[in-house]
């Protein structure tokens, strides 16, 4: 494998890195509806377990309430057991054909839980882009002693591969502040 190589993929698995903690930041309230918070939730429906985005349409018609509005009418009840069991905290209320989520408002405790919540996951994000240069510099070194590659070239590799590394941890730090400034904004 050629050093450029190497080096594109390391940079599109720190891409994904970036895009997984991204998303996990938004799966965490901060007070406002969003259907990330439940859309990945698992119901037993049809014998199987199915993701509530796949049994219902969900839609927020104001900023703290969630709709789910399940295609198959029987799916309801159990769209709201698997909403009880989740971590979410809130009480589903089931009205007519569609289920009601009110996102209560959070208490100072309650948002500097979520915000240890959310360095943790920065930081597990940060381990896996280090892990990804780990093993790309691996791969160069590698690639440097099975010859075709001179010690300079494994160098400038390596060098690259730090600043792909220093500019992803950047990132994800940057998406850590504003997430931390959203929970934190009462």
């Amino acid at each position: 494998m050629a050093l450029d190589d190497i080096l594109l993929e390391a940079e599109e698995k720190m891409t994904k890195t970036e895009e997984v903690v991204q998303h996990e930041f938004s799966g965490i309230r901060t007070g406002k509806a969003s259907p990330v918070l439940v859309e990945n939730i698992m119901a037993e429906v049809y014998g199987s377990q199915m993701r509530i985005r796949e049994l219902a349409g969900i839609t927020t018609p104001e900023t703290r309430v969630l709709v789910i509005q399940p295609w198959d009418a029987s799916t309801l009840h159990a769209i709201e057991k698997a909403i009880l069991k989740s971590s979410l905290g809130v009480t589903p209320a089931i009205q007519g054909k569609i289920i009601r989520l009110v996102m209560p408002e959070l208490s100072q405790e309650r948002r500097q839980d979520m915000v240890k919540l959310v360095h943790k996951l920065a930081e597990d994000g940060r381990v896996a882009i280090r892990h990804v240069r780990r093993d790309a510099i691996e791969a160069v070194k590698k690639e440097g002693k099975s010859g075709g590659v001179t010690e300079d070239q494994v160098a400038v590799a390596e060098k690259e591969i730090q600043k792909l590394t220093d500019d992803y941890i950047a990132k994800i730090n940057v998406h850590l502040a504003a997430k931390e400034k959203e929970i934190m904004t009462v």
